[in-house]
């Protein structure tokens, strides 16, 4: 018995083990780039709990780390979103309308007649304009105004029971509201972040063998990542300056070969979307510090906080002297500020150009200041198209877009 019950215990500890393992692997794991650096905390954790002290876990900093960021942004995501939630807005109170209307018609109340009108307004308003708080608005309206005279007149008017039944059949379960063009568009960005996310995560297994560095990506209308690399990071091998130069000339090829994947996506799309990527060059180097609460890496100190107030900004910022935006589709933008980076990366175009990823199209600009940033200017050069997989046959964006027109 004592052998039978000491294995149903270990047992019961292994699966503990494991679904903690699953837990800590799925939802906060620890990139594995730093993970020796958690482990060596850990083990000083425990063996000051052995030895009476009273144990914490003390801080992880990572000093003298180069960062790189990327990002490939759904281009006027807000606009096609925006205009998904008035098309399912405005097919949703049409038939509602209808419906009110035929209620009229047949039993002559006047408070038929006050809520059409009241359809009709808010109709009038999604039409010119769709405010932030005017969908919640009208889904209050629904809900507590028009659902029960639904109910009402499906109970007592038969002749209506059959429309109604096909306007809740419309209604999508999850969101209690008319879900087709949000959908389609929902269903649009989640393909392209899977579709980016894996040809990112596929690379960034072979560019940890080139030299180890942390790596984190996110999803929102597109891809974002951010990679450090320094010698603080790597736990056995030199840091040299080659590595950097070389992490930053492999961001630019797969983010082409991103853009390219992409675009051979986009003919599968409910909803036609476009992409812009953007580079941000930062040639000093920081400390990143794991934030314990957040569970994350972060900048650490006011002097590096500048380089995460760029990061949030420029995805924005316009040519000085114009309203164009930056970031345009079919063109890598690369942000940089100072000369050395100009030349360093137009040494990498160059050098992508012969491998086929750009055209002849290169020009450097000056950028608007941005609130506390100012000095800022960019690169952009527009990529070349491939059809399939061969790099061979390369198109500009417009030749891209002809021949997807044609098919």
């Amino acid at each position: 018995m004592p052998y039978i019950v000491a294995a149903v215990v270990r047992s019961k500890i292994e699966e503990e083990n494991l679904i903690d393992a699953i837990i800590q692997n799925e939802c906060t794991a620890v990139h594995r780039s730093v993970h020796w650096r958690f482990e060596q905390e850990a083990k000083q954790f425990i063996m000051d709990g052995l030895d009476g002290k009273q144990p914490s876990f003390k801080e992880i900093v990572f000093n003298d780390v180069y960062p790189l960021y990327g990002q490939i942004d759904i281009s006027d995501s807000s606009h096609a979103r925006n205009a998904a939630i008035q098309r399912d807005l405005l097919i949703q109170l049409s038939h509602i309308k209808k419906i009110l209307l035929k209620a009229f018609e047949n039993e002559n109340l006047p408070i038929y007649e006050e809520l059409k009108y009241r359809v009709e307004n808010y109709i009038v308003e999604v039409k010119e304009t769709l405010f932030s708080n005017m969908e919640q608005s009208i889904y209050d309206f629904l809900n507590a105004d028009i659902v029960p005279v639904l109910e009402h007149l499906k109970g007592n008017n038969q002749s209506l029971a059959k429309s109604i039944a096909e306007y809740e059949e419309t209604i999508d379960e999850t969101t209690h509201s008319y879900y087709d063009h949000r959908k389609q568009y929902d269903q649009s960005v989640m393909k392209i972040n899977k579709k980016l996310a894996s040809i990112l995560d596929k690379h960034q297994e072979k560019a940890q063998q080139m030299f180890p560095h942390f790596y984190e990506r996110y999803k929102t209308d597109g891809i974002e990542h951010n990679m450090y690399i320094g010698s603080s990071i790597s736990r056995n091998k030199k840091f040299d300056s080659l590595y950097l130069n070389n992490l930053r000339l492999w961001q630019l090829q797969v983010m082409c070969e991103m853009e390219n994947s992409y675009y051979r996506l986009k003919p599968e799309l409910e909803v036609p979307l476009d992409v812009a990527s953007l580079v941000l060059v930062y040639s000093t180097s920081l400390s990143i510090r794991f934030r314990m609460d957040e569970k994350r890496f972060d900048v650490d100190g006011t002097y590096n906080a500048r380089y995460e107030i760029i990061k949030k900004r420029i995805d924005k910022s316009t040519i000085k002297g114009t309203r164009e935006r930056l970031t345009q589709k079919g063109k890598l933008a690369i942000v940089y500020s100072q000369k050395k980076d100009e030349l360093e990366y137009l040494r990498y175009i160059s050098f992508l150009k012969a491998k086929g990823y750009f055209t002849n199209n290169i020009e450097i600009v000056d950028l608007e200041g941005l609130q506390g940033v100012s000095g800022l200017k960019a690169i952009r050069a527009e990529i070349l198209y491939s059809k399939g997989n061969e790099i061979e046959n390369t198109y500009t964006y417009e030749d891209l877009m002809d021949e997807l027109k044609v098919q």
